[in-house]
């Protein structure tokens, strides 16, 4: 390109060219780069104040960053030049170093860059494990750091066993359990199940003898539901104390009253990484407390997406379920109900996606109680459902109220907002949220998500997208 037209395109022909350069940057991975004196200080104070303060900096020809990372500095040069960043020059092993340089060198527009970049790409979604480990490897773990709260936000929304051991460090996990701990925060994982991966990530830094043995002595809340008993037998975990010693950090962050008693006392306790001491403590609380009543996951629990289904084993005869359980259909004309897997109990506030894909007369999607519901009967009719109808009704126990909010038809998205925390429900339809259902004001404290549906109707239930 012809020099001369982009004033942006000309000046990132500088970024480390030695030909046009007068300083060489030495930097913590002993990488050398090359920069230009003025250009440096004009844009940052901290490159000013250290190439113009008198000292033997302002006249060699190199500085040295013994805390910088070449990686991160690249990023910083190109900002410097140009006023920007791409979206490329990012990737999960320079964003964490480049948020630190831009932290360093006082470019809070850079920062504010960064995080946008990664919020807007797949970085926070697919490295966001890798990223928070990085960010408490090298930075200081303050409020105010937005990067650090967009990581702890993208993976508190997702189970913990999901997130492969190895990918998490101890000191990202204990910040993560830090900042979500007593806070009323959206978070995916029960506390057993954040018990279980603090202490098979905790002896995976002691051996591979004890991260094999421990991941055979604790199972998983769903290994749990298919066994009959649970295990009780007593096996040796080599290394229990050094696991306890790794493990130590992440106690004070875990809330073991949220885990059933003889979990505590058939599972974990034999294991001899935990103080008997703690969990008698615990488990005392749970039998004289007479309203002992506190919900199994901490903060704010959100839907576990992978029962974010519709369930084979509740539903009527004839309704088909297809796209491994996301779609449900009618194939024949008269009123079928169907419940999803995923459920809602204690307190919290739930909330999940219904797409109308092919309407019928008429279509109504919300929620039912575990037992007592015909699924060869419409929802609304009984006692164990409380559903919105597409001609913008509501119905339960054969109590239909009309004008809730307008009706609707093909394509339309409904998303069901379930507040056990207050016992209601509402509903949002096509992006329009319309107030609690007032007659629905004294929900059960255990519930699925539900529809009802004939010929040719065909829904499809999703989690509702969460905006980062």
């Amino acid at each position: 390109m012809t020099r001369g037209y982009s004033l942006g395109q000309d000046l990132s022909l500088l970024i480390n060219n030695p030909k046009y350069s007068d300083v060489e940057i030495l930097c913590e991975d002993e990488k050398k780069l090359y920069g230009c004196r003025a250009i440096l200080a004009a844009r940052s104070e901290v490159f000013d104040r250290l190439l113009y303060n008198g000292m033997k900096e302002s006249y060699e020809n190199k500085i040295s960053f013994p805390e910088i990372n070449s990686a991160g500095m690249e990023i910083i040069l190109e900002y410097i030049y140009t006023g920007l960043i791409k979206e490329e020059s990012l990737t999960k092993d320079n964003t964490v170093e480049a948020f630190y340089a831009a932290d360093y060198f006082q470019l809070s527009d850079l920062q504010d860059c960064i995080t946008k970049i990664v919020k807007n790409t797949n970085l926070v979604e697919i490295y966001s494990p890798e990223l928070l480990s990085r960010v408490s490897e090298i930075m200081s773990l303050t409020e105010d750091n937005a990067l650090l709260n967009l990581l702890i936000k993208a993976i508190a929304v997702k189970p913990l066993n999901n997130i492969e051991f190895g990918r998490l460090s101890i000191a990202g996990l204990k910040y993560l359990l830090s900042c979500t701990h007593e806070k009323e925060t959206p978070f995916a994982t029960p506390e057993y199940e954040v018990f279980r991966y603090s202490a098979i990530l905790a002896a995976k830094q002691v051996s591979n003898y004890a991260y094999k043995a421990l991941m055979e002595r604790l199972p998983t809340l769903e290994q749990m539901e298919n066994q009959t008993q649970l295990e009780h037998e007593n096996k040796f975990i080599p290394d229990h104390q050094k696991v306890a010693e790794e493990l130590v950090p992440l106690v004070k962050f875990i809330d073991f009253r949220r885990i059933e008693g003889q979990v505590l006392t058939d599972i974990i306790d034999p294991l001899e990484i935990i103080s008997t001491k703690l969990i008698l403590d615990v488990y005392r609380q749970k039998v004289r407390s007479k309203n002992f009543n506190i919900n199994y996951i901490r903060g704010v629990p959100i839907l576990d997406y992978s029962n974010c289904v519709w369930d084979e084993s509740a539903r009527a005869a004839n309704l088909v379920i297809e796209d491994n359980g996301k779609v449900v259909h009618a194939p024949m004309d008269q009123w079928q109900s169907v419940r999803a897997k995923m459920i809602l109990e204690n307190k919290g506030i739930f909330e999940w996606d219904v797409i109308i894909e092919e309407s019928c007369t008429f279509s109504w999607v919300g929620v039912c109680s575990p037992e007592n519901l015909n699924y060869e009967a419409f929802a609304g009719d009984q006692v164990a459902g409380w559903v919105l109808g597409s001609d913008g009704s509501y119905s339960h126990s054969g109590i239909r109220t009309y004008n809730y909010c307008p009706g609707f038809g093909n394509g339309t998205k409904v998303t069901i907002h379930l507040n056990l925390n207050k016992r209601t429900c509402a509903f949002t339809v096509n992006d329009i949220k319309y107030p609690e259902v007032s007659a629905w004001n004294d929900l059960p404290s255990k519930l699925y998500p539900a529809a009802s549906l004939r010929y040719p109707g065909r829904f499809r239930i999703q989690p509702r997208q969460t905006s980062f």
